[in-house]
């Protein structure tokens, strides 16, 4: 197996070794006497399906489980975490897929909490300040200190969590599911840091990683450096059969315009402008791609657009339904379905089972209610049906909807929303979070709904993904529809070039 190096010397003790690693619960083996190291100043991807084990193996690193055997060693020497105190002690720093920030105090506030206080019990939210404002221009991390974290977009909080480990000098980093931050990535490497990089965005993977580890079932697959393998490669390794990284696409014949945004300005959360004098339109038939860099404007157009949020100025038109300044209601009445960013916060409630979250929309309305009371039978039919259409495997109606992974909560969603029989989709971040197979299968749901005459608006900051499915591209800036494409005049280059305003279409 090839050796890798990443300053130009062999590294001969890890910074971190992890070794015969096992892990099993009722029924599943989680780990199965992994091996796993990273180098200082390196980059070391862990790639794997939902259930592959790399979750368990990062938890055990950062004292969340403790493993049935197996050893940790940080500089050769063994380690003993007990808990994720003993981890932060050691400087190691864990960012969840799911962020762990208050989100009623600042990015300052943030930063600082567990740091100790003054003497007048206050968090030193001023120091944090002054050296979160360092950190953001040395690593370019684009965040404002006295920003709350609930005006924040999904990317922008991410960028919070970093600047929390950076915060505390942390070396070894563990990263699950990153958006956009690989100029900092690269930086915190290029000090010395030891970064393992979760992700499901192989073009991600392989520009940033120096190695690539896979994991399927608990086991390591397999070991490789990406010049020596390709997006194809990873993705069969991972899933252990063939995948089709970009769904079968018909030719598009786009209809009459079905969504239609014209001169819409919006006010984010921190009383600047969001969306500045924004129009674009979304044809039957069609699939329109929007790609930015988030924090860009894209989670205040789509609420817009959803009825979530109200517009400065400007007008929503659904079917030739005008539905400006109208509640989700309207929205929903004039046949326009949403998929938000942000699942568990805006799609779906946690501890809701899976049946009431699939009848979220319909529990008011015949066949499920008469006369005020659920129709049971009906319910579980219709959530029966769903749930097999959209592919949730081993999925029951009665499971409680948070105990389920990222990619099938995500199918219960879109199985919610195409289900409504509207004409409008919109659908925000489709795929974050969610593994191979799930982002393979929600791809060609999104095709076929495009197929069936659905217009369709779909924002993300997966440009692989926009490419895939869209067949007009447009580009968000500084709140700004910069340009708007035809799927044969975009490359990857272009549009990363148009999202830092280097090209101006």
């Amino acid at each position: 197996m090839a050796t890798a190096t990443t300053t130009g010397r062999p590294q001969e003790i890890p910074l971190l070794q992890m070794r015969g690693i096992a892990k099993a619960f009722p029924g599943v083996v989680a780990n199965a006497d992994v091996d796993f190291d990273v180098r200082a100043g390196e980059v070391h991807a862990l790639l794997g399906e939902n259930g592959a084990g790399k979750s368990t193996l990062m938890k055990i690193l950062f004292g969340l489980q403790s493993p049935d055997r197996g050893e940790v060693l940080l500089d050769g020497s063994p380690l003993r975490v007990r808990s994720p105190r003993d981890a932060i002690a050691a400087g190691i720093g864990m960012i969840h897929q799911h962020f762990m920030l208050a989100p009623s105090l600042t990015v300052a506030e943030n930063v600082a909490l567990g740091l100790g206080r003054n003497p007048f019990g206050r968090v030193r939210a001023g120091e944090a300040a002054a050296r979160v404002v360092e950190l953001s221009e040395r690593y370019e991390i684009d965040v404002d200190p006295a920003a709350k974290i609930w005006q924040l977009s999904v990317g922008e909080r991410q960028r919070v969590e970093i600047l929390k480990v950076l915060f505390r000098d942390t070396r070894l980093l563990v990263l699950d599911e990153p958006t956009a931050v690989f100029t900092t990535l690269r930086r915190m490497a290029d000090d010395g840091r030891g970064l393992v990089f979760i992700s499901h965005k192989l073009h991600e993977v392989l520009a940033l990683a120096d190695r690539i580890t896979v994991m399927r079932d608990g086991a390591v697959t397999g070991e490789v450096l990406p010049a020596d393998t390709t997006r194809q490669q990873l993705a069969d390794l991972m899933v252990g059969r063939p995948v089709k990284l970009a769904p079968d696409r018909a030719e598009f014949h786009a209809g009459d315009d079905r969504l239609v945004i014209a001169g819409l300005t919006v006010v984010g959360d921190r009383r600047a402008v969001a969306v500045d004098d924004v129009s674009l339109s979304v044809r039957a038939g069609e699939v329109l791609g929007i790609a930015g860099v988030s924090g860009n404007g894209q989670r205040e157009m789509a609420e817009v657009i959803a009825g979530l949020r109200h517009a400065q100025s400007g007008a929503v038109v659904v079917n030739d339904v005008d539905v400006s300044g109208g509640s989700p209601g309207v929205v929903r009445a004039a046949g326009l379905a949403y998929v938000p960013e942000e699942r568990m916060r805006d799609g779906a409630i946690g501890e809701f089972a899976v049946w009431e979250n699939l009848l979220l929309l319909d529990h008011g309305r015949e066949p499920f209610c008469r006369r005020g009371m659920l129709q049971m039978g009906a319910v579980r039919s219709h959530a029966k049906q769903l749930v097999g259409d959209f592919a949730a495997v081993r999925v029951s109606i009665d499971t409680r909807t948070a105990s389920l992974s990222g990619g099938n909560i995500q199918k219960l969603i879109m199985a919610r929303e195409m289900s409504s029989a509207a004409g409008v989709l919109v659908v925000s971040q489709p795929t974050r979070g969610v593994d191979i197979g799930a982002a393979e299968y929600i791809h060609a749901r999104l095709i076929a709904a495009r197929d069936a005459g659905l217009a369709v608006l779909v924002i993300s900051e997966d440009l692989d993904e926009v490419l895939a499915l869209s067949d007009r591209v447009g580009v968000m800036l500084d709140g700004h529809l910069v340009t708007v494409l035809d799927r044969a005049d975009c490359t990857l280059e272009r549009l990363g070039l148009l999202m830092t305003g280097a090209d101006e279409g």
